[in-house]
């Protein structure tokens, strides 16, 4: 009998890792590579998708599967841990971000956020999406990228770009990206955008 194997991608703030494990559940190889933060101006936290991207397609599954000796034809599954609140807009067809994902750790919305808390309330937002606003959500990154992207909100009304948070991204590219990929996320992974 063939053995198979289960990746496991943790895909963090910091870095990106890739865990092998055989069917018994054992850790069999590990692989990791860190990526670039960006802090453009004070409370901005960005990271670039196409460098996560390239780092996990590139470097880190390759070597965990160099490390195990394995081929990806054994590979029978893939898991995804990720930044559950970054926030990542691309292109549909091209697979090209806007512009860097919006980290959770990012408050450039904050303003707004408040805004939002005086004016509506928490209740209306509890009730529809069981989440206070707060500037570590989705829905605030996206409508702040709707306000100061130029004519993202045109582009997305015209279907021509997806969201997601970073296990959307990485789903879409590790399933042909422009060419079919699945625009996909979990539930627990949704219920944390506020939409």
């Amino acid at each position: 009998m063939v053995e198979r194997y289960v990746i496991s991608i943790d895909q963090g703030t910091l870095s990106t890792r890739c865990i092998l494990f055989d069917q018994q559940g054992r850790l069999v190889s590990v692989a990791q590579r860190e990526h670039e933060q960006y802090y453009a101006k004070p409370g901005w936290a960005e990271h670039d998708p196409t460098e996560i991207w390239s780092h996990l397609r590139r470097t880190v599954v390759p070597r965990a599967l160099e490390g195990a000796g394995v081929g990806p034809d054994r590979i029978t599954a893939i898991g995804i841990a990720n930044q559950r609140e970054t926030t990542v807009v691309w292109d549909r067809r091209t697979g090209v971000p806007v512009c860097h994902a919006i980290t959770w750790q990012d408050t450039r919305t904050s303003g707004y956020v408040e805004r939002l808390r005086r004016t509506t309330g928490d209740d209306f937002f509890l009730e529809r999406c069981g989440l206070s606003p707060t500037t570590y959500f989705s829905a605030p990154r996206l409508r702040w990228l709707f306000d100061h992207v130029e004519g993202l909100r045109a582009r997305a009304e015209r279907g021509e770009v997806l969201f997601g948070t970073m296990e959307s991204w990485l789903i879409w590219n590790l399933t042909g990206g422009p060419d079919g990929g699945l625009h996909l996320t979990d539930a627990t992974n949704a219920s944390r955008t506020m939409l």
